[in-house]
């Protein structure tokens, strides 16, 4: 490849701007509809202990890395990593970190982008009053005719379209214009938004049952499988691997305070998933009993239900999404970024050009995420749609090789006067923790996560009927009837949830037939065809 172009891709005017820059790429759907299922499932308040840790001690260096990267280069991930490898003098190869990041930043925009054209399509059907009088079959109903019904995919098509024009308008205006003066303002609305729902959340009486499964200490629920699940959530939910981190650092003043800021913003997360998860559980329950719920199927399906009982619904009902809506775009914000980025210095072409192509080609790699809901539901390789395999490749073995590069490249290629000055002042102590992880710790623990990861995301395709090699069993096995392949809940961690439901046959479309509505209260099994909780296995959105 030709030397890319030394061009200015901009810096942000406040040094706190990195804060909500950074709170709004890290704050996502997981944090509504998998973090608070993971602490219900896995001991309560003793599993937000655990993630904290593991936070702390093994993905918090790989943020501090990572940002500290581009705020060193002034440059994006791919030209960051080749002016650190020259001055290492290392194997070009390592170039591979860089240009995977791209890749990985790409393929996670395009799923969330149809993500978040669910949740835009959701604030107009909540302030229309679609929702009003119904039960979960018809909520269920509403959910199908939107996403799976192979004569209405057109609609679904708009909606990802007006949200992707909303992504590209605000990024067109450049990252003093757009960027800064968007995360400014969405991120700190978004959290408005949340303590005024969690007030609403409080009132309305139910939160009784959402605080004891999520914040009181259920030890007897506490085993390795916990630990796991915590180490998982931490690694994926951070947008790590994906060159935002990088992209953000290269856009701090230097006077932000690096270090302090990412500690800020990692507290930060991990309280709004706690706040976000006790008023979305409080909400979508219609006791204090708490079942269980996650995916599409709470926050798609019994939230809407649940708030259509509220006193001005309507508006109640379309609030929530709109801050869903936020969460989202923020997300896809800090996405793009490393993209477009990447693309301007590469090319030397103006921003504006750089995000309408980049548009093109998300929207483009979009359609196969969408399509695979409802047209394309039927075309399946080894037993998965193609936005199954876009997620599992992306979770499972690019954003794993991209941090596994990162940490070893850091820990073993650069030398220490080299990570010093890329660090900046830090405590020793800081240094020599940091130092020791990204060159033992991290690589061996990413490994086992993308080994994890893909295994258990490909024995769970098993239960779809799948023929692949890798279902087929070991000579000797024996299978009993109805054993189910798939591996429990948590096992892959926080952005894998791959248990197969009540039915084990998970499946990624919604049909489009009604389904006859039932009581307020009852939890009616999916149809056959129908989403499970566990689908969406990738939940870095």
């Amino acid at each position: 490849m030709s030397t890319p172009y030394q061009i200015d891709i901009g810096s942000f005017t406040r040094k706190s701007t990195f804060f909500w820059a950074a709170v709004g790429a890290t704050v996502g759907l997981a944090n509504l509809w998998q973090f608070p299922y993971l602490a219900s499932l896995h001991g309560g308040g003793l599993f937000i202990l655990l993630y904290l840790g593991c936070l702390l001690l093994v993905t918090l260096p790989l943020m501090v890395t990572e940002a500290s990267i581009g705020r060193y280069a002034r440059h994006g991930i791919v030209l960051a990593m080749d002016g650190l490898i020259r001055r290492a003098k290392s194997s070009r190869a390592w170039m591979a970190a860089g240009r995977f990041s791209i890749l990985a930043a790409f393929l996670v925009l395009s799923f969330t982008a149809v993500f978040g054209a669910i949740a835009l399509a959701y604030v107009f059907f909540g302030a229309t009053g679609r929702f009003a009088g119904t039960g979960q079959g018809e909520a269920t109903d509403i959910l199908a005719r939107l996403v799976s019904d192979p004569k209405a995919y057109r609609g679904f098509m708009g909606w990802h379209v007006f949200f992707l024009v909303m992504v590209l308008w605000v990024s067109g205006q450049g990252v003093v214009g757009g960027l800064e003066r968007a995360f400014r303002i969405v991120v700190p609305g978004t959290l408005i938004l949340l303590l005024a729902l969690f007030g609403l959340a409080v009132w309305h009486g139910r939160i009784d049952g959402a605080i004891s499964q999520i914040l009181q200490m259920h030890p007897q629920d506490l085993s390795w499988a916990s630990l796991r699940a915590a180490l998982f959530h931490a690694f994926f939910t951070l947008g790590l691997g994906m060159g935002v981190w990088a992209v953000l650092g290269a856009y701090t003043t230097p006077d932000t305070r690096l270090k302090r800021s990412i500690l800020a913003v990692v507290l930060m997360d991990t309280l709004v998933a706690i706040l976000a998860g006790l008023m979305i559980f409080s909400m979508a329950t219609e006791s204090n009993v708490f079942d269980g719920e996650r995916g599409f199927s709470l926050l798609f399906v019994s939230l809407p239900v649940t708030l259509a009982g509220l006193p001005a619904s309507q508006f109640v009902i379309a609030t929530v999404f709109l801050m869903v809506v936020m969460i989202v775009w923020a997300t896809a914000l800090a996405l793009l970024e490393p993209i477009v980025g990447w693309l301007r210095e590469w090319t030397g072409a103006p921003r504006g050009l750089s995000v309408v192509l980049v548009g093109l080609a998300v929207w483009a790699a979009g359609l196969a995420s969408l399509l695979s809901f409802n047209l394309w539901t039927e075309y399946r390789l080894g037993g998965a749609t193609i936005f199954r395999w876009l997620e599992l490749i992306t979770g499972g073995l690019v954003i794993p090789l991209v941090a596994t590069l990162i940490a070893l490249f850091t820990g073993w290629c650069l030398t220490r006067n080299l990570s010093k000055t890329m660090l900046g002042a830090a405590p020793k102590l800081f240094g020599e923790i940091w130092f020791w992880v990204m060159r033992l710790v991290l690589p061996l623990v990413v490994v086992y996560i993308g080994i994890h990861y893909t295994a258990a995301s490909l024995v769970s395709l098993c239960d779809n009927g799948s023929r692949a090699f890798w279902c087929e069993p070991a000579p000797g096995m024996v299978l009993q009837e109805g054993s189910g392949a798939s591996p429990e809940a948590g096992d892959v961690g926080e952005h894998a949830t791959v248990d197969a439901g009540e039915s084990g046959k998970p499946e990624e479309a919604l049909p489009a037939e009604k389904v006859p509505a039932s009581e307020h209260s009852e939890r009616q099994t999916p149809p056959e065809n129908a989403p499970k909780d566990d689908d969406i296995l990738y939940h870095s959105v």
